[in-house]
Parts: structure tokens; C-alpha cells; sequence
């Protein structure tokens, strides 16, 4: 019998593992197309300035209205997904992308182009809206084991989308930019369709019957869910910080030529990288509440370096040196956070991701306006807002830990 058995596991264990070597890329691939759709066509700005006989403050505007139009799409289609399943979102969602992708190739003005970015970005979040949910019911109470896989795909994009996008322009015009994110698209749908086939899929008891705005409240009535959704916010919040400010930093204030601040990017985002690896490797054992709180310790200390440093005016060398642990402490804290959201849901797991990723995108978009108004011409609001960000985390984590011992001792 005990043999048989043997026989039994080791013959579903490498269908098992061969259908999660598929998912797993697979997931990873829905989710990028949105920095691929934001990163992609970036080197081709000035050329479809030109095409469409405008200024290139005008094209870059479609940077903000696709950011618009996603975070429009992640809060109409989050409860969708939880009351009509994943599958026909993830579907409608690169059918949409796709075809929008292939009509961006041939407009001729500014307006319309505009137009299709927002459509683009807002069917294209059906798409992405689903993937944490599925990535929940892969890992369980490990979700941040998977998330820290997706994330590697998340960095990865923004960092190599550019220059692919600068080497297809060597290849042909813009619009070539806009066939292969078609094209990228098609081929997910192809292999959504032959092989996304998840047990939630099929099973209707596990939809939830919550109205549109019902899901939104069981999200803000969760006990102490809103103190990890703000945490996720506010960590999003110090990496928005980063991106917008680390030209002016890099370049101005410590006047770094553009090679040198592309490896010093690149740098950072393998730390992120590095760590979300890190992560994966050890968060079964000890778990995303405890990586949270000792990635958060770790940020205040690499921050606090960091603001010291430019404080105190020193060489680029010490912020360099700062960066790279903090911002490896924000991967960290980033994938543990959502884990920890997610697993508060059942039912509402497109409704939470929706709320996630609508509020730090949001609040990302208010990096640019606070380093503005803090503008020193120096590098010490940067560091000084990213330390108030991992700060105010330690203070959510705080009163989240208290609620947490709290309800516990109400259960024994």
C-alpha cells in the first residue's frame, strides 16, 4: 500500500510542478504587460511628437492618462473578477489589450492616441486585476513566496522595456512599438486559453454574491486591514520617490553622467530584485508578518543612513551605499504586505488587489508634487520623505500588531 501510494505521489508530483512552470511565467507575463505598455514606447516620445505634428509635453501626457485609465480599470473590474471569475477577465482583458495595441499603430492624431492609451490601460487592467487572486490560490498561506516571483517580473520589464523598445525603433517606426504589444498580448491569450485552467474556475462557490460597492466595503470594514493597506501605500509611496527623483539626484545634484546613473538605476532595481529572491527563499519559514517587521527595522536604519548622508552633504559614494539595502528592504516589505491583504480575503481578492493598486498608484503620483515643494537642490527631501515613508510603516505595523495580539487573546 505504502508503495502504491509512492507510485501515486511521485506520478502527480511532475504534473504538478510542470503545470506551475507554465503558471508561473504565465501569471508573471499578464502582469508585465502594463510596465511594458508604460516603459515600452518611452525612447519613441520625440519621434511620435513629430508624427503627430505636436510638442512632446503633449505625448507625454499619455504617461498620465494610461495611469489613469488603470487605475480606472483595477477598481471597476476587482469586484468583476470576485463575483464572475478570473478567467473571463484575464481573456476579455488581452482580447481588449491586443486589439487596442493593433489600433494604436495606426492613428494619426494626438487625440486619438490619447483615447486608445486610456482604453488600452483600462481593459487592460482586467487582465492584471486577477493575477494576486490566482497567485493566493496557488500558495496559500506562502502567497507571499508567490508574489515575490511575480514582482521579479515586475522589475525586470521596466528595467529592459526601454531599451528594447530604443532597439526596435532601430528596426522600424513607432508603430512597429504598438504591433509587437499586440502581438505580446495575442500570444498570452493563446496560451491563456489552452492552458489557465485553475479549480476556481469552475467552482461557483467560491465567487462571492457581494454587490459592486458591497466588495468595497467588506475591504474598509476588514479589522485591521486598513493599517497593511496603508502600509502597502506608503511603501509604494518611498519606491515613487525613488523613481521620480533619482535623475535629478544622481544627475544634478551629484552631476553623474547619464551611463554611470543608468548602472547606479540598474543597481538598485537588482537589489530589488535580489531580494524578492531572498524572500521567496525563506518567508514559508518565518513568515510574511515577521519578514514585514524585520524588513521595516532594516528600512529605518538604511534610511536613516541615507538622509545622514545628505544631511551632512557627503559623496554620492554613501548614498549609493545607503540605497541599495533600503531599497531591497522595500521589495521585502512590498510582497509581504499584499500577502498579508490578501490572505484576509476569500472572496474579495480582485476587490482588494483593486483597492491596493489604485491607492499606490495614487499616492505614487503625489511623489512628484511633495519633492517640488520640498525642492532644496539638494538630495535631502528626497531621503527625508523615504524615511517618513518606511517610518509611518513601522507606526502602521505597530498599532496592526496590537490589534493583532488583541484579537488573539480574545480567542483564548
Amino acid at each position: 500500500m505504502k508503495t502504491a501510494s509512492k507510485q501515486a505521489s511521485s506520478a502527480t508530483e511532475p504534473t504538478a510542478n510542470l503545470n506551475l512552470v507554465i503558471l508561473l511565467p504565465m501569471l508573471s507575463a499578464i502582469i508585465a504587460i502594463t510596465p511594458l505598455a508604460i516603459d515600452l514606447y518611452l525612447p519613441a516620445m520625440a519621434t511620435l511628437a513629430a508624427s503627430f505634428h505636436t510638442d512632446i509635453t503633449m505625448v507625454q501626457q499619455s504617461l498620465s492618462i494610461y495611469l489613469a485609465g488603470y487605475a480606472l480599470g483595477m477598481l471597476c473590474f476587482g469586484p468583476l473578477a470576485d463575483r464572475i471569475g478570473r478567467r473571463p477577465l484575464v481573456i476579455a482583458g488581452l482580447t481588449g489589450f491586443a486589439l487596442i495595441s493593433f489600433l494604436l499603430a495606426f492613428v494619426t492624431s494626438i487625440e486619438s492616441f490619447l483615447a486608445l492609451r486610456f482604453g488600452q490601460a483600462f481593459i487592460g487592467a482586467a487582465a492584471t486585476v486577477v493575477v494576486p487572486g490566482y497567485i493566493k490560490e496557488v500558495y496559500g498561506k506562502n502567497t507571499a513566496k508567490g508574489m515575490s516571483y511575480v514582482s521579479l517580473i515586475m522589475m525586470l520589464a521596466p528595467l529592459v522595456a526601454p531599451s528594447i523598445g530604443s532597439l526596435i525603433l532601430e528596426l522600424g517606426e513607432w508603430h512597429l512599438i504598438f504591433f509587437i504589444l499586440g502581438f505580446y498580448a495575442l500570444s498570452l491569450l493563446i496560451l491563456v486559453c489552452w492552458k489557465l485552467k485553475m479549480p476556481s474556475d469552475k467552482d461557483l462557490s467560491k465567487r462571492s454574491q457581494r454587490t459592486f460597492f458591497g466588495a468595497y466595503a467588506v475591504i474598509f470594514t476588514k479589522p485591521g486591514v486598513k493599517l497593511h493597506i496603508a502600509s502597502g501605500v506608503l511603501t509604494s509611496f518611498a519606491f515613487f520617490c525613488y523613481l521620480t527623483a533619482s535623475p535629478f539626484v544622481y544627475m544634478e545634484v551629484f552631476g553623474l553622467d547619464k551611463s554611470l546613473f543608468a548602472i547606479l538605476f540598474s543597481t538598485n532595481i537588482g537589489a530589488l530584485m535580489l531580494a524578492n529572491i531572498f524572500n521567496s527563499r525563506i518567508v514559508s519559514r518565518y513568515g510574511s508578518r515577521r519578514m514585514l517587521k524585520v524588513s521595516t527595522l532594516l528600512a529605518i536604519i538604511a534610511g536613516s543612513a541615507l538622509f545622514a548622508a545628505n544631511w551632512l552633504g557627503m559623496s554620492y559614494h554613501y548614498t549609493v551605499i545607503t540605497l541599495v539595502p533600503f531599497m531591497a528592504c522595500l521589495g521585502v516589505m512590498s510582497v509581504n504586505v499584499d500577502a498579508i491583504v490578501l490572505m484576509q480575503f476569500q472572496q474579495e481578492t480582485g476587490t482588494a488587489t483593486a483597492v491596493v493598486g489604485t491607492l499606490r498608484f495614487g499616492f505614487g503620483a503625489l511623489a512628484g508634487p511633495l519633492l517640488a515643494l520640498f525642492y532644496t537642490g539638494t538630495a535631502v527631501p528626497f531621503s527625508a520623505l523615504m524615511l517618513s515613508a518606511v517610518v509611518l510603516v513601522a507606526i502602521c505595523q505597530l498599532f496592526a500588531h496590537r490589534r493583532f495580539e488583541s484579537d488573539l487573546s480574545k480567542i483564548s
